[in-house]
């Protein structure tokens, strides 16, 4: 009976400790994986998960594509950004639509922000020019 016990239990400890999902980001506490800055900025951070669920942290949506260059984009299973429009709410960053503008400063200065919708991103073109993307455009500027 006790062997079932402790086999129940580690098989519990095991499959939670795979969970691949996000985790809030800690505002003002957790540091950007890439640059090494503390994430202040609720409208610019980013999150990759990979597919055991290891999480990486960036203080903007530049460090993470930054960071892609460095690792095997196979093992990643999310890639999240933070809408704009919606500070600290993680969305998935393939569907976003991204704005490179010069009137909205991003942490690491390239001026990328990420909109959970296109016609968010055009609303926000129409105020503050720019250009638009979309994520396979945004990692062909960053050579990915």
């Amino acid at each position: 009976m006790v062997n079932y016990r402790i086999f129940g239990f580690l098989f519990l400890l095991l499959a939670s400790s795979c969970n691949v999902g996000p985790k809030p980001i800690a505002y003002g506490t957790d540091g950007c994986h890439f640059c090494r800055m503390t994430i202040v900025d609720r409208q610019h951070a980013a999150e990759i998960v990979t597919d055991k669920g290891k999480v990486f942290k960036f203080d903007s949506s530049e460090c993470m594509m930054n960071h892609l260059k460095d690792i095997d984009q196979k093992q990643v299973a999310l890639y999240l950004v933070n809408d704009y429009n919606q500070p600290g709410e993680l969305i998935d960053a393939t569907e976003a639509t991204y704005l490179i503008s010069d009137r909205i400063p991003s942490p690491m200065g390239e001026f990328l922000t990420a909109f959970k919708t296109e016609q968010a991103a055009v609303d926000a073109l129409m105020t503050y020019d720019g250009d638009l993307l979309t994520w396979n455009q945004l990692k062909l500027r960053f050579n990915l």
